[in-house]
């Protein structure tokens, strides 16, 4: 049994309160002696665990969670490593995270895929979550008030650290694989209470759209037993050259390291680019890759600042990279919407800030388009008005509204598409239980995303300094 509705509350009454605090404090600050991923034996598969079967438990363990890493939140939480499967085929684990709210749902969960967006593994959303974590995300710590708004609403939730052991940020293929397997984890977990096979709807924004629309891309292939309802994916990184030539040289491109590292992990495609890749940088760009591999995603912008991924003086072949055969073909293998057999079959709820000034919108409707002409079942909104960190709560009511209607059963069928003029969240869309999470949302990611000051600001927060 799980903490009452009013303990919850309570306990959020104490985070906002904190939140003006923690955001004040350099990330240093806010840390306990709580081993992450790179020591904790957690993580590490037992001998054999190879031949069993995709999302099979290979250990668990109850966990304290956290806001902040530093208010704990009076939920029940466990964590699960499983057996889940690299671009390969082969077999890799990774792990899972639980929160279940007292008089929880039976019947259903909710995949809740965070935007980590590193390639360093003690970023990994299960250690964020715990308490005593340092805290080196601002996205992820933010993104765990949306799971406490799912919580209040009565879901239990697993968030998968789906890049996997390598912490493999970018390849698409993995990440979706990653999600839906530790949905087959959550399934096998007992202790939960859940019924046989329960309904299923997969949430993710940004890095966590990559995660969510591969597994739905994947589901009817690789998990087709699942009972998925629907998928909720805003902001998408639809074409990765897109994403690249939109981010580089800008206030983001320090997502592009990560992703180099991510794309060339052994778990992802290491064995056909880690030597390609060896091979071009210079010492410029090893030292970035260097520091990608072993950082957080608010230190990667920081790092790579308006610098260029395209450059000679970061990798030998300049503007032409994009161009090497084999970086070509594995970049394209993760864009989205391009085989018609990897299309969701669940009714999908798809959004983006037409302005979105880090993932472009034009490939989100192209993966949209393509999904439709495929027969999907896609309800896409245009938010006309925002920036891409922003949209992410303007659509939260919406978000919610659809995922309800889809464990309903009341999703429309085919494709439709509308545009959003607001700009401004109404607190109580949700209710007034609701009000003071989507608040300190607006509050949190108000200064994330729209445009180049908003972004220093939020570093400088965090007492992080730009190089000179």
């Amino acid at each position: 049994m799980g903490p009452s509705l009013a303990m919850m509350r309570l306990a959020l009454v104490g985070l906002l309160a904190f939140v003006s605090i923690a955001s004040a404090l350099p990330a240093s600050k806010l840390s306990r002696a709580l081993a992450d991923p790179t020591t904790d034996p957690f993580y590490q598969p037992p001998a054999g665990y190879e031949s069993k079967e995709p999302g099979t438990i290979l250990a668990q363990r109850n966990v304290s969670a956290a806001f902040f890493g530093l208010i704990p939140n009076p939920i029940e939480a466990h964590q699960l490593l499983y057996r889940t499967t690299a671009v390969n085929g082969s077999a890799i684990s990774t792990v899972t995270t639980i929160f279940k709210p007292k008089d929880a749902k039976s019947d259903r969960f909710i995949s809740f895929a965070t935007a980590y967006d590193s390639s360093a593994v003690k970023c990994q959303p299960s250690y964020a979550y715990r308490l005593g974590a340092a805290q080196d995300s601002l996205v992820a710590s933010v993104e765990v008030l949306i799971i406490e708004a799912y919580l209040l609403l009565g879901y239990t939730v697993a968030s998968p650290d789906y890049e996997g052991p390598d912490a493999a940020f970018g390849p698409g293929r993995l990440a979706g694989m990653g999600v839906l397997d530790g949905i087959r984890a959550v399934n096998n977990f007992e202790t939960l209470g859940l019924d046989k096979n329960p309904m299923v709807v997969g949430i993710g924004y940004s890095g966590g759209a990559i995660a969510t629309g591969w597994a739905g891309s994947l589901q009817p292939n690789y998990a087709p037993e699942l009972n998925i309802k629907g998928w909720v994916q805003g902001g998408t990184p639809a074409n990765i050259t897109g994403t690249l030539l939109t981010i580089d040289n800008t206030a983001f491109s320090g997502f592009l390291p990560a992703a180099v590292v991510g794309l060339s992990a052994p778990s992802a495609y290491g064995a056909e680019l880690d030597p390609i890749i060896h091979k071009i940088l210079t010492p410029a760009g090893r030292k970035a890759i260097d520091a990608a591999a072993n950082q957080c995603a608010v230190q990667d912008l920081a790092s790579f600042f308006e610098q260029s991924l395209l450059e000679t003086k970061v990798q030998s072949l300049g503007d032409r990279l994009l161009y090497e055969p084999t970086i070509q073909s594995i970049l394209q293998k993760n864009n989205m919407g391009v085989h018609k057999d990897e299309t969701p079959t669940a009714p999908t709820f798809v959004y983006h800030a037409t302005h979105d000034e880090v993932i472009p919108y034009a490939n989100t409707t192209t993966m949209v388009n393509s999904w439709c002409d495929a027969g999907a079942n896609v309800k896409f909104t245009t938010y006309a008005n925002g920036g891409h960190a922003t949209t992410e709560i303007i659509a939260l009511p919406e978000a919610i509204k659809f995922t309800e209607a889809a464990f309903d059963g009341k999703t429309a069928s085919g494709c439709t598409k509308n545009t959003e003029l607001s700009n401004i969240l109404n607190p109580l869309a949700l209710g007034a239980s609701l009000e003071p999470i989507l608040v300190k949302l607006v509050d949190g990611l108000a200064h994330l995303g729209d445009k180049d000051s908003k972004v220093m600001s939020d570093i400088s927060i965090l007492g992080i300094k730009l190089p000179v």
